[in-house]
């Protein structure tokens, strides 16, 4: 088995339990038209496997649209068909990536030019939220995976670090696992940790649901 091929199973093995969050959950942003546009078709996709590399595409954006329980769900089609090579504009590196590192840009404003930061240190919208930085966002978006989606995550940022040839930032991908990714797969909380709270849960519904529906709690 080639080591692409090794690291798409790993990918299918960590994310294949994951259940469908269902279609009212899928949507994380509420702004404008453009996130239901994007997040909408995908309403009806119960099972990521199978999901073809030209509708990934055509819904490139999604990814910054989803909800956490959608970018979970949905990110392992994503990084398949960009293992195999078969997205031209979605981009899941970037969303794994992004916030972890550093950059300026120089842009000539009339008699002088300003210097505007971007990534790690760089503030999301202080009227918003406040003093969030793109560092602060990145770790609480990602903070989603269990500890065997991260060791996925991890191998397929290694590959594209190490094996794929069209990679443009190998920096940002090594700042991301240094920063977050590395210790996120040594120490989130793995999936049994996860199913186990789940039933603990159900079984805690289960218990209260009759008072409830009796109008004595």
């Amino acid at each position: 088995m080639s080591y692409r091929e090794t690291v798409v199973q790993k990918i299918e093995t960590a994310f294949a339990a994951n259940a469908f969050p269902g279609a009212r959950f899928l949507q994380g942003s509420f702004e404008g038209c453009e996130p239901y546009n994007e997040v909408g078709p995908f309403e009806k996709l119960e099972d990521w496997r199978g999901i073809e590399a030209r509708f990934l595409d055509g819904h490139a954006t999604a990814l910054s649209f989803f909800s956490e329980a959608g970018f979970r769900f949905f990110l392992p089609a994503y990084l398949i068909s960009d293992l195999r090579g078969q997205l031209y504009t979605a981009d899941p590196l970037f969303h794994l990536t992004h916030g972890f590192s550093d950059w300026t840009t120089e842009v000539p404003a009339a008699d002088r030019t300003l210097k505007i930061k971007h990534g790690k240190s760089a503030l999301m919208n202080p009227r918003r939220y406040g003093a969030m930085t793109s560092y602060d966002y990145a770790r609480y978006r990602l903070s989603i995976f269990t500890r065997e989606e991260a060791g996925a995550i991890v191998a397929y940022l290694e590959f594209k670090r190490d094996a794929d040839p069209d990679v443009i930032d190998r920096k940002a991908i090594d700042a991301a696992l240094e920063s977050f990714w590395l210790e996120r797969s040594r120490t989130a909380p793995d999936a049994q940790s996860l199913g186990r709270h789940i039933a603990e849960q159900e079984e805690y519904l289960a218990a209260i649901r009759p008072g409830i529906e009796n109008g004595t709690d």
